[in-house]
């Protein structure tokens, strides 16, 4: 199930790996073109954004390979292919300033979480991001190694 944080967001989703792979430069959030059915999954805490990233086409940002699956009482008329492409919802200077982050710097969008805001309404945190080389996930992993080291020994001598 989904959990709610202190500011009245109802997580549903979050890609823990993204941190790791990439360094995250700057966060949005976006609206998402949802149906019925994708609601309801997601109300029941029900998604998978992994392996999901957000590509710009026909003059928009578009979630491609995101997981949400099929609300079983729903029946099988009213059903959501489980991994359709769906819009996000943004201003036009920031879908310009994304693409072209992505175009001429090479960088990626990766969806970090997806949320419900206070307001009821489905969000997506998207991470304007450049990818890690094995050298940078090392260099990472040794220095939380450090910080935990570090808040140990300041815990136990004083």
């Amino acid at each position: 199930m989904s959990k709610k944080d202190d500011d009245g967001r109802k997580l549903v989703a979050e890609n823990r790996r993204a941190r790791h792979d990439y360094f995250i430069e700057d966060t949005f959030e976006a609206g998402i073109s949802l149906t019925g059915t994708e609601v309801k999954s997601l109300r029941k805490g029900q998604a998978n954004i992994t392996e999901s990233y957000a590509s710009a086409e026909n003059g928009g940002l578009v979630l491609v390979n995101a997981y949400i699956p099929e609300y079983q009482l729903a029946g099988n008329f009213f059903q959501h292919a489980p991994r359709r492409p769906r819009p996000l919802l943004l201003h036009r200077r920031e879908i310009d300033k994304l693409s072209q982050a992505v175009q001429r710097e090479g960088m990626t969008l990766v969806p970090l979480e997806i949320y419900f805001n206070a307001r009821g309404r489905a969000k997506l945190k998207l991470g304007l991001a450049k990818g890690k080389k094995m050298h940078d996930k090392r260099e990472t992993v040794a220095k939380r190694d450090w910080q935990r080291q570090k808040a140990r020994l300041m815990r136990d001598k004083g």
